[in-house]
């Protein structure tokens, strides 16, 4: 993992750009809006996905594998993500070339300059949030800009660049990049210490929040239900604070919040008024969502009334309780949750709308530090929201193995060994998933890694399932 350079100078042309794993959720939408922007744009990484052909059709250079050939002589700028390990070749060799370096959130810093910026942060609803605020903007028949950690169903797209001043960026926390930002409106979902790797202490967490807010030129939004958001509003030195959530003291209040077949419907109350709304997407947390989006919609002059309707145009995110196939009555969904309280969010969501029938989790790990650290909470919330759990291998991502820890850190703090198994091959943990469901179940692979991947695994066993039946 690389930590982004704090001195690093942005520089006012970019020249040739090229991004090192250039199909993420955010650099591809990042790569994107650079060629829309007229800038050349090359970039690798390691695999390709819908993203890295897209941009192959929009005439980026991209290259599957991490080479040092794949650094032309005519590139000015690399862009680099925090995933990246140090001795990546294209950036070993970007350094010796003493090209300018981004991360990939400077890169949107110089997107966004002139810019009058939301910035969406928190450990949870991120995405979702930035979603919810893009598609009600333009609903509304604004044209905002934005960029998304993941695609908004509804538009098709992670990023736009549009011709009104409002920018919308999804801004994380884990590396501290959210303070590169100059941010006008802060909307702060929740604070969760899920990245102590960087910042060592829950401590220099909090305070990168508290920097993170009172660095807003306009306002900061902030729940009034999440506990550290809850202490951390205190000491906020911004006097523009709004909070939002289900707590009586809410500035912006949902409540009244119920399932609605595969939705959700809530009252939102603010400033003496109150409007009925309701999403296409499931979810409690979805509903909070909702009530930070609307609490920016009114930051920016919009009425509640228009602004709760505006919200039910959006269709989720991609990776968010994301429908992918149904066979022999089975629906099987992909969601990008890999923290405890987004598993327990998704897996609720989930119950909400499968009925009668039950959930096969398939939880893919992601980092052996997390691993090692919330094992117990991952199994506890798998035995309370899930009828059975398939564990897979860690996906270490930006982390070097840790010796010992793999999927059975999880399986083996079940209660209850019946309800969970471990996995580590993938065609033997879909012909398990298969194997548990009927018609009328939902299986849900859960994880920010590339567990996405045996969806087609899945759908597949399924299907022979089904014709040994």
């Amino acid at each position: 993992m690389i930590s982004p350079d704090v001195n690093a100078q942005i520089p006012e042309t970019i020249g040739k750009a090229h991004f090192i794993g250039i199909g993420g959720s955010g650099m591809s939408g990042i790569a994107r809006m650079f060629l829309g922007q007229g800038v050349k744009v090359s970039g690798s990484d390691r695999s390709g996905n819908y993203a890295t052909d897209q941009l192959l059709e929009l005439g980026a250079d991209v290259r599957i594998g991490h080479a040092a050939e794949n650094l032309a002589d005519d590139v000015d700028t690399v862009v680099v993500t925090s995933a990246l390990w140090p001795d990546n070749p294209e950036l070993v060799l970007a350094k010796e070339r003493g090209l300018n370096i981004l991360h990939r959130s400077q890169a949107l810093v110089w997107l966004t300059r002139g810019s009058r910026v939301i910035s969406v942060a928190g450990a949870h609803g991120k995405t979702t949030s930035t979603g919810m605020i893009a598609s009600a903007l333009l609903e509304l028949g604004a044209d905002p800009s934005f960029v998304n950690g993941g695609v908004i169903q509804s538009l098709g797209t992670n990023e736009h660049d549009g011709q009104d001043v409002e920018f919308i960026v999804e801004a994380d926390e884990s590396d501290g990049s959210f303070l590169f930002y100059d941010t006008a409106i802060a909307l702060i979902t929740n604070i969760d210490n899920d990245h102590l790797d960087h910042y060592g202490t829950a401590e220099a967490f909090d305070a990168a929040f508290r920097a993170f807010a009172d660095r807003a030129s306009e306002a900061v939004i902030i729940s009034s239900d999440d506990p550290q958001a809850v202490a951390l509003t205190p000491t906020l030195s911004h006097e523009n604070i709004m909070t939002f959530g289900e707590a009586e003291t809410a500035d912006v209040r949902v409540s009244d919040i119920a399932p609605t077949g595969t939705g959700v419907r809530f009252t939102i109350t603010a400033r003496g008024e109150s409007a009925d709304g309701e999403l296409s997407v499931p979810g409690h947390h979805n509903a909070l969502n909702a009530a930070g989006a609307v609490s920016v919609l009114l930051m920016l002059g919009y009425g509640l009334q228009e602004s709760v309707a505006a919200l039910h145009a959006f269709g989720g995110t991609k990776r968010r309780f994301d429908l992918q196939g149904v066979v022999g009555g089975v629906s099987v969904y992909d969601d990008y949750a890999h923290h405890p309280a987004e598993v327990e969010a998704a897996l609720s969501a989930a119950r909400t709308v499968v009925g009668e029938g039950r959930i096969i989790a398939v939880h893919q790990p992601h980092l052996y530090s997390r691993t090692q650290a919330m094992s117990d909470e991952f199994a506890e919330v798998y035995e309370r929201l899930a009828d059975h759990t398939i564990v897979l291998d860690v996906d270490g991502a930006r982390e070097d193995p840790v010796p010992g820890v793999t999927g059975e850190y999880v399986t083996r703090e079940f209660k209850n060994a019946e309800l969970v198994e471990y996995q580590p091959e993938w065609p033997n943990a879909a012909a398990a998933a298969a194997a548990w469901a009927q018609p009328g179940d939902f299986i849900i692979t859960l994880g920010c890694g590339n567990v996405y991947r045996i969806v087609p695994q899945l759908l597949e066993a399924l299907e022979d399932t089904g014709e040994d039946a």
